[in-house]
């Protein structure tokens, strides 16, 4: 695989979630990359620079992550914790985007270091105008150290 630079990286194991996730973020006019990765443990290699990222520069980071919390492979709490605990990423502002409400989940996630925790909304249109909110917001408006 090649080497991606992207603004947002979505990690989805939903094929269908992922497609509307994209398609909500470019409906509401977030321009740049998105880059859809599907699982944690492909993740991880993404942003640590191994298997099929190896070649990818690891200093080039996103302005947003999109995390899911139930994935097969490695969970999005575990891709949460190790994110956070590097000095290389512990920067970039990590939402978690999934259908969990379970107030541990929340908990956990905000006590790893989240920035915001978003349940899906069941409905198409609530869906669709939460996520633009969203990229609009930690996209377009929020400033944070890595922006260039």
């Amino acid at each position: 695989m090649e080497p991606t630079i992207a603004n947002i990286i979505l990690v989805e194991d939903n094929r269908h979630d992922a497609e509307l996730t994209i398609r909500a973020l470019q409906k509401g006019g977030v321009a740049g990359t998105i880059l859809h990765l599907n699982d944690g443990e492909e993740a991880m290699d993404y942003f640590f620079g191994k298997g099929a990222f190896a070649a990818r520069k690891t200093g080039d980071t996103p302005k947003l992550i999109l995390l899911d919390i139930k994935m097969p492979k490695l969970d999005g709490i575990e891709v949460l914790k190790r994110l956070k605990a590097d000095a290389a990423t512990r920067i970039i502002p990590v939402v978690l985007l999934t259908s969990s409400k379970e107030e541990r989940d929340i908990l956990e996630t905000y006590n790893l270091g989240a920035n915001s925790y978003i349940v899906k909304p069941v409905d198409f249109d609530g869906f669709q105008q939460a996520i633009a909110g969203l990229g609009i917001y930690w996209v377009l408006l929020n400033q944070s150290p890595n922006n260039t």
